[in-house]
């Protein structure tokens, strides 16, 4: 575990310069993808490590790889949702299970799937690719925005290396949201109240825990507006209406103030304050005689996460990035749900890798290479163990 570091997050001297005053809108949008190129490239290169890896395997087994990534396990169920909506199928309840997927990213598939050719099963798939070189990009912003160039390319890159970022160019709204959770963070750090209250209503709409984007924004605004910001104030309570919004559509949906909950409870996800998830760690890593590989590995996902939390915490990280990353852990580790994919739903808690991100970007040069290396070759064989060999959904 690295050293807590102490660096206050303060906007570097290697930070790109604002762009003059008379620059025309596409030569600053050209600048900016200049600078964040590296980070860019250097992620792109660790999810195409691990497609050459994943196709190698596939291959081997005999199956194809588009299937995989594009139709398996959530994917049938947003791809439902694009088809058919939220209809119950014959002789299911109104409160039926696809209620708990959120709507943003299957009206986006089936909204770009009505003017482009392909199946809405590609489009999904290349929605979650763009969104990956999107959110790769935010992630960078808000690491070079607080330390610099070098540290926002190790944390994109580390990003793109975690042991289940092949979930990232799967038809999953992992990369959507993390997306829109990265550009709604720069902005609120930004003050650019506007963009964080749109994306943090849009993240709202894509998974669960966007209610820890809203938080993290909501928070944000609400300390900028004690110093008089009324657009602060606005967004701080515009935020959570994506999140809300869908929750009460639910509930009006099922007949019951508490339908969204009562749909998570059919899929077993309840909230026990994280007993369930202490008792699983215990029998993964301590009681289990014959310990299955994937369980462990979310096991020490899940300890890695808590135990970098506090370092961020005494590095000082701002607001809406402690908030963000809080809620995120509060609601992951307090699951009284399903286990085995509590990896997955921390892949957009980006912020919690900075520790690490400081002290790679610090390391030698030599070092850092060695680092980003061994996560990417770890990260390119777990990403087809989970989608080939372990049985269950990643």
């Amino acid at each position: 575990m690295p050293p807590v570091l102490t660096v206050r997050p303060t906007v570097p001297a290697s930070r790109k310069p604002p762009s003059p005053p008379g620059e025309r809108l596409p030569e600053r949008v050209r600048g900016t993808l200049r600078h964040a190129a590296p980070a860019l490239l250097g992620y792109l290169a660790v999810r195409l490590l691990g497609l050459l890896v994943l196709g190698r395997w596939v291959h081997m087994r005999g199956h194809g790889i588009w299937p995989v990534l594009a139709t398996s396990w959530d994917s049938r169920w947003y791809l439902g949702i694009a088809d058919h909506g939220y209809d119950a199928a014959p002789g299911e309840p109104p409160g039926h299970r696809t209620m708990a997927f959120f709507p943003l990213y299957p009206a986006l598939i089936k909204a770009v799937a009505a003017v482009t050719p392909g199946s809405r099963a590609s489009v999904g798939l290349v929605l979650a690719v763009l969104c990956s070189v999107a959110a790769a990009w935010g992630i960078f912003a808000v690491g070079d925005r607080l330390y610099g160039r070098r540290v926002g390319t190790v944390l994109a890159v580390l990003w793109g290396a975690l042991p289940v970022a092949v979930v990232q160019w799967m038809g999953y709204t992992e990369s959507l949201f993390t997306a829109l959770a990265a550009w709604a963070l720069y902005a609120a750090l930004d003050g650019r109240w506007a963009w964080a209250a749109g994306l943090a209503v849009g993240a709202g709409l894509t998974r669960p825990t966007g209610v820890a984007v809203a938080a993290a924004v909501t928070a944000a605004g609400l300390l900028a507006a004690r110093r008089g910001s009324r657009p602060a104030l606005v967004a701080a309570l515009v935020a959570p209406l994506g999140w809300l919004g869908y929750v009460g559509w639910v509930g009006l949906r099922v007949g019951s103030w508490d339908g969204y909950f009562a749909v998570q409870r059919s899929w077993s996800n309840t909230w026990d304050g994280g007993s369930l998830t202490l008792r699983q760690l215990r029998r993964h890593l301590v009681y289990a005689q014959d310990p299955q590989l994937f369980l462990v590995m979310v096991s020490l996902v899940l300890i890695v996460a808590a135990a970098l939390f506090p370092l961020c915490v005494a590095d000082r990280q701002p607001l809406p990035l402690l908030v963000f990353t809080g809620v995120l852990l509060l609601v992951v580790l307090g699951s009284g749900g399903v286990y085995f994919p509590r990896a997955r739903f921390l892949l957009p808690g980006f912020p919690l890798l900075l520790p690490l991100a400081l002290a790679v970007g610090r390391a030698r040069r030599h070092v850092a290479a060695l680092v980003l290396g061994a996560a990417a070759l770890s990260s390119a064989w777990l990403g087809p163990y989970m989608l080939l060999v372990w049985a269950g959904a990643p």
